[in-house]
């Protein structure tokens, strides 16, 4: 799909990472970038969170030509950014195509799978035992 495709018409993206998920709309405009209806900079106070949220926009060239409108819950700052990350790479991949190889290199549409280790019962932790004694 073209940029011309996209007048006044939503792509959406969804990304996740750890318990993270965000919902991303994307479509022609002048640059605006929401996190659940706030100013990115209001939203993610840590720059390389917002580094995170705007990383594919900088490496396929299209940061300020586009609105972006996001809804993200669950998990910390920095999994919600992984999760914008990845649901705006996916969005422009659905504008344009030809984005993907400049994408996948940056590794921006690679689902982090990395997630929190269970508890395990019989143990203090996922890893940390119960102090053990011989005698």
């Amino acid at each position: 799909m073209s940029a011309e495709a996209t007048k006044s018409k939503w792509i959406w993206g969804t990304g996740r990472r750890k318990t993270a998920v965000a919902r991303v709309r994307v479509a022609d405009g002048s640059g605006v970038f929401q996190v659940n209806e706030k100013s990115v900079d209001d939203y993610f106070t840590e720059v390389k969170h917002r580094n995170d949220a705007f990383a594919p926009l900088y490496a396929t060239g299209m940061m300020g030509k586009l609105d972006v409108h996001v809804k993200v819950h669950g998990g910390g700052f920095s999994g919600q950014a992984g999760a914008v990350m990845l649901g705006v790479a996916r969005a422009l991949k659905q504008i344009n195509a030809d984005f993907d190889p400049v994408l996948r290199d940056g590794k921006f549409l690679t689902r982090d799978g990395r997630m929190k280790e269970r508890k395990k019962y019989g143990q203090k932790g996922a890893r940390k035992r119960f102090q053990f004694s011989k005698r």
